[in-house]
């Protein structure tokens, strides 16, 4: 039990080691064309729990039903459980980064052309997914560290209606929609 808090320790501090790696480097381009015709979601489950609202966004951006991808983010699930969306957890964290988990292989497989970061705590295993996404556009909360995000929308993490709405209105304002 000693060896696996310490091997647990050491992937954390080799997760940081990656990130910073990765935030100081340029963002990766994606090769998409303008407008917004695919999503990825990444979802903090513990203080949000309704991440299916995110499906929401297929009549409000008139897209395709598959056009939405949404994985949910839980400190401790239990993989038995039924969810309504894929999962990830602390559990997955593999070395250098690497998170060790089919579901999140299957969200990387995909390049969008928006990722929307829902989380507002400081979180390695959410950054090192934000990070790691290939999207053209990132849109996250203020909460969240500025280097992950293109646009940072300042509404509560409980008000899905207002984000929205903003998110709405500022991807006029930048012709996505």
């Amino acid at each position: 039990m000693f060896l696996k808090g310490l091997q647990d320790k050491f992937k954390v501090k080799s997760g940081l080691k990656y990130l910073k790696e990765e935030m100081e480097k340029p963002p990766r381009s994606v090769t998409r064309e303008k407008g917004i015709t695919s999503i990825g979601c990444i979802v903090d489950v513990d203080n949000f729990p309704k991440a299916e609202a995110f499906y929401e966004l297929i009549d409000e951006f008139e897209l395709r039903p598959n056009a939405i991808k949404i994985i949910g983010y839980k400190r401790e699930y239990d993989k038995n459980s039924p969810y309504a969306i894929q999962m990830y957890s602390d559990k997955d964290l593999g070395w250098k980064g690497e998170i060790a988990n089919g579901y999140v292989l299957e969200f990387l497989g995909r390049e969008y052309d928006m990722l929307i970061n829902y989380y507002e705590v400081d979180n390695l295993m959410m950054k090192l997914l934000s990070v790691k996404t290939p999207a053209r556009l990132k849109v996250g909360l203020a909460a969240q560290d500025p280097k992950v995000n293109d646009l940072i929308l300042n509404t509560p993490l409980n008000d899905f209606k207002l984000f929205k709405s903003e998110l709405k209105k500022y991807l006029k304002i930048l012709n996505e929609i």
